[in-house]
Order: structure tokens, then sequence, then C-alpha cells
């Protein structure tokens, strides 16, 4: 197995971009995938996930996605917070 690399959602925009234009040019997309760096099946996720966008909205996805994420944690904590506080206030401990 590879090694993981972690591209930026620019990165990832770019290299769509890189893709779509030799296709363009008479490429297939496995051939074209593997001349930008990644397989065919990293090329159709990243696709779908960022297909339509421009750089700076992916940018923004990603930034959103880890604010989502700290969200949830914090509510999730906070519930957690809230019943066990319920459950001393009701003399359940």
């Amino acid at each position: 197995m590879g090694k993981a690399r972690k591209h930026t959602p620019e990165q990832i925009v770019n290299i769509l971009r890189q893709i779509e234009v030799a296709v363009a040019n008479g490429k297939t997309h496995p051939v074209a995938s593997r001349e930008a760096g990644i397989t065919e099946q990293t090329y159709y996720r990243w696709r779908k996930e960022y297909g339509v966008l421009k750089m700076d909205q992916a940018k923004r996805l990603k930034e959103l996605e880890q604010e989502n994420g700290k969200l949830k944690r914090l509510v999730a904590e906070l519930s957690l917070d809230k019943q066990i506080l319920q459950d001393i206030a009701r003399g359940n401990f």
C-alpha cells in the first residue's frame, strides 16, 4: 500500500482540473489520473466531493466541516453534562 498524502482543497481542485484538461485532449480517466499521481478511485471520490467547487469554495467547505465537527463534539459534551446534573438533582447517583 502507498503512503497516504494529505492534499489541500486547492490542490485537489487543481488536480481535478488537470485531469479534466487531459481527458478533453483525448486521454482516458484512468490514464489521466495516474499521470496526476492519484488512483482512479481517488479521482472519482474527489470529483464527487469537489467537482463543482472553485478553489475558495473548496477551502471554505473544509473549514466548515472542521467547525461542524467541533460543534458536534461540544454538543455531545454538554448533553452529557446536562444528563449528569439531572441525575444528581433527582438523587440518582
